[in-house]
């Protein structure tokens, strides 16, 4: 990915990363890496029994604000009014019913929409998280990006050179320009392009990642229409590059919506998507090298 001379693979919150740099990062710098990382899972992972996310799912009540509450919610709060209601944080409930839950049972007990009324039982001001009632927050439609941006802060304030996070596909770049593989979402040898980054940041989605059957032997997938509590079935994958890796991730996930492509103008986000029938679309002025032909468009 990367002529830079380290780099440092390891896993966390469910998937592997690999930070590429100029420079080897120090021990100090990997532990304080691993600390930022550990914090942001302790309060959001709803797999973690431990977690301050768990804790009001089996509760409620209310905590003192977490650091990123306020721009995740606010952004995910954006998210429901583009998408209609189909981006929904209060989801998570939606997920473990059909097996994406905290044991990773992949047990489908049927689908289960999201509360609609969320930002009545939700509240993130005056300095608390505090939810009316229990209810399990999800925060995967940009959870990843935003803990992405916060390491890339951690070595921004290093003397790694170059740098590339990513984590799992979803990935942050700041000096060296990096050419990113598009991967097919129902091929994994193949691309359907490339895209170079610089100085920002790409983030991919796709319904052939954390997939399982369901009870009568269809396919489920972690990207669900919370209105419904059902995965989406006409979006393949999506791939976004905006200036952070919170808004691309952010963007990827809308895009799997009606409503993802305007708020990825007004977000000033490049987008690319695959429907479920092979379909590429791009936003107007994407820079991305797509390998496919005018038909498929």
């Amino acid at each position: 990915m990367s002529t830079a001379a380290a780099s440092w693979r390891f896993d966390a919150i469910g998937t592997t990363w690999e930070i590429v740099t100029e420079r080897e990062l120090p021990g100090p710098v990997q532990d304080e890496v691993t600390a930022r990382i550990d914090a942001f899972d302790r309060t959001w992972s709803r797999f973690r029994p431990d977690s301050e996310v768990s804790a009001l799912a089996r509760a409620g009540g209310s905590i003192p604000a977490p650091p990123d509450a306020v721009a995740m919610l606010d952004a995910l709060a954006t998210l429901a009014d583009a998408t209609g209601g189909a981006v929904n944080p209060l989801v998570g409930a939606s997920l473990a019913s059909l097996g994406y839950d905290a044991h990773y049972t992949f047990h489908d007990a049927g689908p289960i929409a999201a509360p609609d009324d969320w930002r009545e039982r939700l509240t993130w001001q005056g300095g608390r998280l505090a939810l009316s009632e229990p209810a399990l927050i999800d925060v995967g439609a940009l959870g990843k990006g935003r803990l992405v941006d916060l390491v890339l802060d951690v070595l921004l304030h290093t003397e790694a050179g170059d740098i590339t996070v990513d984590a799992g596909g979803d990935l942050a770049v700041r000096g060296r320009p990096q050419r990113i593989g598009l991967e097919h979402p129902f091929d994994p040898r193949r691309a359907i392009g490339v895209w170079e980054v610089a100085d920002a940041a790409l983030c991919a989605s796709a319904i052939n990642r954390r997939a399982w059957p369901s009870a009568t032997g269809a396919t489920l997938h972690h990207v669900l229409d919370a209105r419904t509590g059902q995965p989406v079935r006409t979006i393949a994958a999506t791939w976004a590059v905006a200036p952070d890796a919170m808004t691309a991730d952010a963007i990827a996930t809308a895009l799997f919506f009606d409503g993802g492509p305007r708020l990825a103008h007004e977000w000033g986000a490049e987008w690319v998507r695959m429907t479920t029938d092979g379909r590429v679309e791009w936003s107007p002025g994407c820079r991305a090298d797509l390998f496919v032909r005018a038909d498929s468009v």
